[in-house]
């Protein structure tokens, strides 16, 4: 089911929505959206919180108006007060109401079983089932989301995403050029609407469903007319070690942290050292270098 082309119809918007009390359980936002956009990430673990600030604050230092907004599901008060902090609209969202055997299939240890992670490792902290919770954001009272995983970083101003279709993303590119047809759903777009949400919650459960990717997967199935992105709107770090022809600084806008976390302590963290180094200045609170003073790999 592809939902980028929805015809349009004269219904409120999602923010006049909000205000009737339209916007249906599972989500609880604090406060009102500020803008008719937002950039959304997920922080489900106060590592994923710790992601999610450096994230914001990059995002900042692009100068965007849009709302920054973080779906959290099970994060202590200071890590929430910490983001909002930040200017950060910490909106708090139920876990996807799967059915047993849907969690099941899921789970930790079983997917990694049935689907290994042989390109690179997932941190001791990931949790499969988790990153469904991400769909809540077609619950949100915004008529256009830009949606970026809390372990990337934005180094250019990225506002014009926001006026690409549902559902647009970058393909999954970080080996070869053979996954061009593959997405990554660290970044995409997307249009916030309660009927397209109940429609993937129907199809996300569907008996013996296994998405080996998760939420991945399934919007790749989902949005099976996906529109592409420049691989610069989310440059996957595994790109720097396995195709260095093709890394540009100046040209990269959003970092993206698969697999090993920039925060971590990690068997590639010498490879991918500038890179760390990079994410380590917008976490903090100090500059950030100018991108054209940074070497590609082939010269670093």
């Amino acid at each position: 089911m592809d939902q980028g082309h929805r015809p349009a119809c004269r219904t409120r918007s999602r923010r006049q929505k909000a205000a009737f009390g339209l916007v249906t359980s599972g989500i609880h936002p604090e406060g009102k959206a500020r803008s008719d956009r937002a950039f959304v990430t997920l922080a489900t673990n106060p590592d994923y919180a710790m992601g999610a600030a450096a994230l914001f604050r990059s995002l900042k230092r692009t100068g965007t108006t849009a709302d920054l907004v973080a779906l959290y599901t099970d994060l202590p008060p200071d890590l929430v007060q910490m983001l909002s902090d930040l200017g950060v609209r910490a909106v708090q969202v139920d876990l996807l109401p799967t059915s047993a055997g849907f969690n099941a299939l899921h789970a930790r240890d079983r997917l990694h079983g049935a689907a290994p992670f042989t390109k690179g490792e997932k941190p001791p902290f990931h949790t499969p089932l988790d990153n469904f919770a991400k769909l809540r954001l077609w619950q949100l009272d915004y008529d256009r989301v830009v949606f970026i995983d809390a372990d990337a970083i934005v180094l250019q101003n990225v506002d014009r995403l926001f006026d690409y279709p549902e559902f647009s993303a970058a393909p999954n590119v970080y080996e070869s050029l053979a996954d061009f047809h593959r997405l990554n759903s660290g970044v995409f777009t997307a249009r916030p609407s309660q009927a397209t949400f109940d429609a993937m919650l129907a199809r996300l459960d569907q008996p013996e469903a296994f998405w080996r990717r998760t939420d991945q997967t399934f919007l790749e199935t989902y949005f099976p007319n996906w529109h592409g992105l420049p691989v610069f709107d989310n440059m996957l770090q595994y790109v720097w070690l396995n195709m260095p022809q093709m890394w540009r600084w100046t040209d990269i806008r959003i970092l993206h942290f698969q697999y090993e976390k920039p925060w971590q302590d990690h068997a590639k963290a010498d490879q991918l050292r500038p890179l760390i180094e990079l994410w380590k200045a917008h976490a903090s609170d100090g500059p950030v270098p100018d991108l054209r003073d940074l070497k590609n790999p082939e010269t670093a």
